[in-house]
């Protein structure tokens, strides 16, 4: 039985910030708003495992009101979901992503997100894909606002 799972998730830019991506630090003066360290990537991969699983989403295992998750590095969040997809018998067969930033670029840093992706995966790199896109200077993304990600995964599991 194969499933699949799609994620998406967007923070806003803040200045004094850091940027994480991927479990990557991103050299930036601005970083992502939020509870956790605000990974949008590894935001949006969470939610296409835990949709191919049938297990919900992000904010019910993490909730941004649970103090626990304050600063959370979300590839520990990563790892806990890939620890309750084998308790449920269920393997990740790859994950697709893209990330949607005006700046920086990511491209210096995508074979260090893909690694690190991977191991937390624990599938082999050219199991993950790790794409980015500009906003073209249209909408949140363009604007320099925010950034997002979007992310599909497929599991495999025995039926």
């Amino acid at each position: 039985m194969t499933l699949a799972g799609i994620g998406y998730d967007c923070h806003r830019l803040q200045e004094g910030r850091r940027l994480v991506i991927g479990g990557v630090e991103i050299p930036s003066e601005r970083g992502l708003e939020g509870h956790s360290d605000a990974d949008v990537l590894t935001h949006a991969v969470i939610d296409a495992l835990l949709g191919a699983a049938g297990m919900g989403d992000i904010g019910e295992h993490f909730p941004d009101t649970d103090e626990r998750w304050r600063g959370a590095d979300s590839i520990v969040l990563l790892a806990s979901v890939v620890e309750m997809l084998s308790r449920e018998g269920l393997q990740i067969v790859n994950v697709d992503s893209t990330v949607l930033i005006e700046e920086p670029k990511l491209s210096p840093h995508r074979q260090a997100i893909r690694l690190r992706l991977a191991h937390a995966l624990g599938v082999p790199p050219q199991r993950v894909n790790v794409k980015a896109s500009t906003g073209e200077r249209i909408g949140f993304v363009g604007r320099g606002e925010g950034v997002g990600a979007l992310a599909t995964a497929s599991l495999k599991g025995s039926d």
